[in-house]
């Protein structure tokens, strides 16, 4: 990436990069508080331009077999696979996550790329000849129009990864709004695309922006369909402003996961899981685990908090790209201060520190470490909402169906997870917790690309999910041809 493109972040709109005439923010290392570039807040004309690009682009490229298409993104998954090592860099540099996680989630993004490389297979329709005498019906997938996508700062690479590809692939042309916390990784992204040549000017756009290009979006009558990720309360907006336009929508919104450990768990899977999931990205991930229930008699509850709390006080705290870092900065400093506030509250509201991460912000205002909190009640707001922080609330309960009932209390069913030796535990489990990703002696249950990320509740807005066979439902059509040839 030039010194040029880290000054000025640039929309990418019609296979060209565009400065528009816009107001601009900055976007910095939150290791450091170094300025990284300046990020334009595009208004609804910048957005206009890309979706006009890509409404000028749908007609060819819907028109180009599904095979040429899924060369395109053979392309993708090559370019993506060279630059693995760089695209991580720029995670960690523009986001804070650790090298290890940013590595790891490219690689995530890439797996969604290989799923989508299998077009010629997910995109087959069906029929029924003989319906009725000389009567055949056929049902086809076409593409759906115009998309846009609208990401989270936490997975800068992943999560644009999980729309892009099946969009373009199923004839889609693509309009991206990523974060603009954390822009870079995303603008690296379409610099590769740039160089692909089987992906024509106008197929995938990228613009820059915040509230406005996020409204312009949802209101454009020539956006027919919108994927997001974020929070809940942004999801359900995204969800019904969207539905006055008739858009398809996929909202991906919050969590407040539940980790369950019994008291025969395994200590090493269970300590890895628990601390893995609470505080690694420092716990700005969806799919943390941010509620601690222990099972069983009191002593065993605090056998495993003592544990639990040992190890992390072992974590070190710091940049991201130092090797040796465990829990990486948040985004911004004014991520680590409302984090802070809601720890404040929290304690104002009867709660205890059992571990206290607070450490002035660090080099650039952006540290929190380790923080478990116990004594707050099952229904307060730091046991039921989600923080975004490293921060894990303990609670207990005195068997496995009290645990069940305590997590299914809650509004949000993204993941869950247990730890645990038994089978019939993990059954039960399994079967009777509220959430659409579960995680047996696993910490953070990702589903892999060929599954949907398949959140419920107050987690998920809409009917179709990202990855898997539901990436190519929402990206689809269906339309059913009924024939009679005498």
């Amino acid at each position: 990436m030039t010194t040029e493109a880290l000054t000025l972040v640039r929309n990418y709109v019609g296979g060209s990069w565009q400065a528009p005439n816009v107001d601009h923010i900055d976007t910095t290392d939150p290791a450091t508080g170094d300025l990284l570039g300046r990020v334009p807040l595009s208004d609804a004309e910048a957005v206009d331009a890309a979706v006009q690009a890509a409404k000028s682009a749908l007609p060819a490229w819907r028109a180009t077999s599904p095979l040429v298409r899924a060369r395109a993104i053979f392309a993708l998954r090559q370019k993506l696979v060279d630059h693995r090592d760089e695209l991580a860099r720029l995670v960690t540099l523009d986001m804070g996550k650790t090298l290890d996680d940013a590595y790891a989630e490219v690689g995530r993004g890439i797996e969604s790329v290989e799923n989508a490389c299998g077009a010629g297979t997910l995109l087959k329709g069906e029929n029924l000849e003989g319906v009725a005498t000389n009567v055949d019906v056929e049902m086809v997938r076409q593409p759906v129009g115009v998309v846009a996508a609208i990401t989270p700062f936490n997975f800068p690479a992943m999560i644009p990864l999980w729309f892009l590809p099946y969009a373009i692939v199923c004839g889609n042309t693509f309009v991206l709004k990523p974060s603009e916390q954390d822009p870079l990784t995303s603008v690296k992204l379409f610099e590769l695309i740039d160089e692909i040549e089987e992906i024509p000017s106008g197929v995938v756009n990228l613009v820059h922006g915040a509230h406005d290009a996020v409204n312009a979006l949802l209101d454009h009558p020539d956006v027919n369909a919108i994927s997001f990720v974020g929070s809940a309360k942004t999801g359900r907006y995204i969800y019904e402003r969207s539905a006055q336009t008739g858009k398809r929508v996929q909202a991906l919104g919050g969590a407040k996961n539940a980790m369950v450990v019994m008291p025969d768990a395994d200590l090493d899977l269970t300590l890895n899981g628990v601390l893995s999931s609470a505080f690694g990205a420092a716990g700005q991930r969806c799919l943390a685990g941010s509620l601690l229930v222990l099972v069983g008699p009191r002593a065993d509850q605090d056998r495993w908090l003592d544990t639990i709390v040992t190890a992390a006080k072992e974590l070190k705290v710091g940049a991201g790209s130092d090797p040796g870092t465990d829990v990486c900065p948040l985004v911004s400093p004014a991520a680590r201060e409302r984090v802070e506030d809601e720890i404040e509250k929290a304690l104002a509201a009867g709660a205890q520190l059992i571990l206290d991460g607070r450490r002035g912000g660090g080099a650039g205002g952006a540290e929190l470490g380790p923080t478990v909190i116990t004594g707050a009640a099952a229904d307060s707001h730091v046991a039921t909402e989600e923080l975004f922080g490293p921060v894990v609330t303990v609670l207990g309960a005195p068997d496995l169906s009290a645990a069940i009932e305590l997590v299914n209390h809650g509004r949000y069913g993204n993941a869950s997870s247990i730890f645990t030796t038994s089978g019939k535990a993990a059954r039960e489990y399994r079967f009777g917790v509220e959430a659409g990703m579960v995680g047996v002696n696993i910490g953070v249950a990702a589903p892999v690309a060929w599954f949907p990320f398949a959140g419920w509740k107050d987690s998920f807005d809409g009917d179709l999910h990202a990855n898997g066979t539901d990436a190519v439902e929402f990206y689809t059509r269906k339309k059913v041809v009924t024939s009679r040839w005498s």
